[in-house]
């Protein structure tokens, strides 16, 4: 077994409840973390027998670009689509962040986390 993570994934979207949101957008920050057997890959170093980061950053970028009111539902459908995907992933770990939510504090970001697995 093994992880791969990408960390820090920065994309500039539209979520939220509010009208200004959907106007004005907001910076979002993802974490990911996937669990697969990396066996096979450690030992042939070919891209095939692994879990290409690529498509996994290409999967975050897709979804984040689709609108959600919800973090929990721009999340639900990385995690879904991930699975869907990608058969050697057999648990995923999602943060997805708003940086500087517009909730009437001084509040650096606030974070939702799920995990789904096979």
């Amino acid at each position: 077994m093994g992880l791969i993570k990408l960390k820090n994934i920065k994309v500039y979207a539209y979520h939220g409840c509010l009208v200004e949101e959907k106007k004005i957008g907001s910076d979002y920050r993802i974490d990911l973390t996937v669990k697969a057997d990396l066996t096979d890959s450690a030992a042939s170093d070919k891209l095939s027998d692994t879990v290409d980061y690529v498509h996994l950053n290409k999967i975050v970028k897709e979804e984040m670009a689709i609108r959600s009111k919800l973090l929990e539902h721009a999340a639900e459908r990385i995690l879904v689509r991930i699975l869907d995907e990608i058969s050697m992933v057999e648990k995923v770990t999602v943060d997805v962040s708003k940086i500087n939510p517009p909730i009437g504090g001084n509040v650096e970001m606030v974070t939702i986390r799920r995990t789904k697995k096979r």
